[in-house]
């Protein structure tokens, strides 16, 4: 939807919330506070939206899901709050409403914390939280990533456990078994049939590549004793007889070009 930008068509959204039904008090006090904000502010039109009982870490609420309804439909021009923790717990939910503030044009204001993001320092607050948004992101993933890296050391395997009977399934699928026959003996089903497999397939790839890596790492290592057995021969053979040297040469190219034929 297109920001609106002429603010007169826009109103005020005011938000409450308390954790409990019995801080009814309290929300009182927060109205009280948002209206005497706008009566200083000369602000007549606005609209109260009101949380009772409802924690803030939930990020969906009734009344907060109908306030950024309004704003997503651009019927809102400011929210404002009594202070941040009366909107959101979390900072990444608390970022997340900025971001979808400043891209529809809206702003906030939190009066505990005197922060209007209008303003430079508001500007500069923003920035704060979303520097700090995403070093928090960062070191949950980096946790993560550490953790499952841990885990793999310690031998643990991860992901869901395995129920199907690998063994059998490979068993009877190397020898001509269907689907449905390997399904009827193994209690598999055909899609978990299927997986188990797809990973013998890969294994045996796997260990095809392997074996041809290790032949060709041999072959070379033949080869390349072959290349200095030659130069040596080149550089003694001024040294042995002539009868001599071709026998010995003819000898050991022999037993090389057998080996490099093994290796191969």
């Amino acid at each position: 939807m297109e920001k609106i930008t002429n603010n007169e068509k826009r109103t005020v959204g005011l938000y409450l919330r308390t954790s409990t039904n019995l801080q009814s008090k309290g929300l009182d006090a927060q109205q009280k506070a948002l209206e005497a904000y706008c009566k200083q502010k000369e602000i007549t039109d606005y609209i109260i939206y009101k949380d009772e009982g409802i924690s803030g870490a939930k990020d969906s609420r009734p009344s907060l899901n109908r306030m950024m309804k309004d704003v997503e439909d651009g019927k809102i021009k400011t929210v404002c709050v009594y202070s941040f923790s009366r909107y959101a717990r979390s900072t990444t939910h608390l970022l997340k409403a900025l971001e979808t503030f400043k891209e529809k044009g809206v702003s906030f204001i939190s009066l505990s914390e005197n922060i209007d993001t209008d303003s430079s320092l508001g500007i500069a607050i923003f920035t704060i939280i979303s520097a700090i948004s995403q070093l928090e992101r960062d070191l949950i993933r980096e946790r993560v990533v550490n953790g499952l890296k841990a885990a793999k050391l310690r031998g643990v395997k991860l992901g869901r456990k395995k129920t199907r009977d690998s063994k059998l399934i490979r068993e009877l699928y190397t020898k001509g078994f269907t689907y449905s026959q390997i399904s009827r003996a193994s209690g598999a089903s055909n899609g978990s049939i299927a997986a188990e497999i797809r990973e013998y397939k890969k294994e045996l790839q796997d260990k095809e590549q392997l074996d041809k890596t290790l032949r060709e790492r041999e072959f070379r290592t033949v080869k390349d004793e072959l290349e200095k057995t030659k130069a040596k021969i080149a550089s003694l053979s001024q040294k042995i007889p002539e009868e001599e040297r071709e026998k010995l040469e003819k000898s050991l190219l022999n037993q090389f070009s057998k080996e490099a034929q093994i290796a191969a």
